[in-house]
């Protein structure tokens, strides 16, 4: 990782972050359309750096085997590499001594591995009963809803949600008048991936932890920047992905109190999840093997630790403030086109430019962009309730990362504008 060396250097530069970390991202170098790609689609998937892929190149090379399971040197090496990632990835977000992490394929089946597992049948009855309540936010991802509408057809509990104002914006008053002695989990994003809103999560958590609720917390687009320090939340569960963090796909965690995982019915069965089988019966191993059924991604695992790595390496603080500006600068630039409409404008911790016009569909304007070399995304972001309810429809949505730099962002702004004169 002789790529790192140079990389705490360049916080110290303003302005140089990007230019001189991009070096690291070999996809940026190419063109699109005979244009110099922008790739401004980070809250879908953000690059990987060569730090990475040199981890998990070295992991494939040199230690792959199956963990747990050989005494043979390789086996024992590949044990010795997915564990310690399990350990680092736990301290880069703050787990304490009380908390485990579970490796998952990403942030998607985490949810759905506490939702599965709070409502599924098992011994001594399901968490969720007949009558108990449910609480997500509005702002919710598909992802941190449709498992939870599952659990509560699956076990009789009732879902309600906690729905944003006209500006996006979730309130303490709204969470207390849903709150009862009956709600037993409360679900929430760090940052609605539709909008760039960042609620009060750790303000809210604390109050649903007060009332008694388990609490979820969704920290998909916070991970890669802005991480939340679970030892300082009121959190049972938060859930995160690989690839959101400049990490490979196909990776994720779910990172919990000890008390709540025990909770858990496994999501799936086999392989290191047991500690003993008959025809008849099997005995569960202890966490995190019993909700890690099945051969892990192990090079994954090692693939994730190294971008955590990456991250401490240029600095928390450089990344939120690179992010924020680029934001900032977006929400001026495309809020001053005639016609456009900035969502939560006043989320200045956001990544996230996400904007809508009457004058063109978002989709039109996805494809003249990528004309021009800058990439997107435009629709409902997997977030079609929060959007309906905000009365928006399909957004367009440019969101940044540690790479990006105010020249794209000049030339998103640029392109916005071409696109409405060809499109009006």
């Amino acid at each position: 990782m002789g790529e790192m060396h140079f990389l705490q250097a360049l916080v110290a530069t303003p302005g140089a972050l990007a230019s001189g970390v991009r070096t690291l991202f070999p996809v940026l170098e190419q063109r699109i359309h005979g244009a110099a790609l922008a790739y401004l689609d980070n809250a879908a998937t953000t690059q990987v750096p060569l730090p990475v892929l040199a981890a998990m190149r070295h992991f494939e090379a040199h230690d792959r085997a199956n963990i747990h399971r050989g005494v043979h040197t390789l086996s024992q090496r590949a044990t010795d590499a997915f564990e310690q990632a399990r350990s680092d990835l736990k301290r880069f977000v703050g787990a304490g001594s009380g908390h485990e992490l579970v490796f998952t394929s990403g942030t998607t089946e985490a949810l759905n591995l506490v939702a599965h597992g709070l409502s599924a049948a098992q011994p001594g009855g399901a968490f969720l009963q007949p009558g108990d309540e449910i609480i997500v936010s509005g702002l919710e991802h598909h992802a941190n809803l449709v498992p939870w509408q599952q659990a509560a057809r699956r076990s009789g509990a009732m879902l309600r949600v906690l729905l944003p104002d006209a500006q996006g914006r979730l309130h303490a008053q709204d969470l207390a008048r849903l709150l009862t002695p009956r709600t037993r989990v409360f679900a929430l994003t760090a940052c609605a991936n539709a909008t760039g809103e960042t609620p009060p999560f750790a303000a809210l958590l604390a109050q649903a932890a007060q009332a008694g609720a388990l609490t979820v917390l969704d920290a998909a687009q916070a991970v890669g920047h802005a991480v939340p320090d679970l030892s300082a939340l009121a959190c049972d569960f938060m859930a995160f992905s690989g690839h959101k963090m400049y990490g490979p796909m196909g990776t994720g965690a779910l990172v919990g109190r000890m008390a709540a995982l025990e909770r858990l019915a496994p999501l799936r069965y086999g392989g290191d999840m047991v500690e003993r089988v008959s025809y008849t019966d099997a005995a569960f191993a202890t966490l995190p093997s019993r909700l890690e059924g099945g051969t892990p991604n192990v090079a994954g695992a090692v693939g994730m630790a190294a971008a955590a790595a990456f991250i401490e390496h240029i600095g928390r603080a450089a990344i939120d403030a690179h992010v924020q500006a680029l934001r900032a600068h977006a929400v001026a630039g495309l809020a001053a086109i005639e016609g456009i409409t900035v969502l939560a404008p006043h989320a200045t911790t956001s990544a996230i430019a996400s904007f809508v016009t009457p004058h063109a569909h978002p989709h039109d304007i996805g494809t003249l962009l990528d004309a021009q070399g800058i990439a997107v995304r435009t629709g409902h972001h997997c977030a079609q309730p929060l959007l309906d309810h905000l009365g928006t429809g399909p957004t367009t949505r440019a969101s940044f990362a540690l790479y990006n730099t105010h020249d794209e962002v000049e030339r998103l702004i640029a392109g916005v504008a071409h696109a409405l004169e060809v499109l009006r």
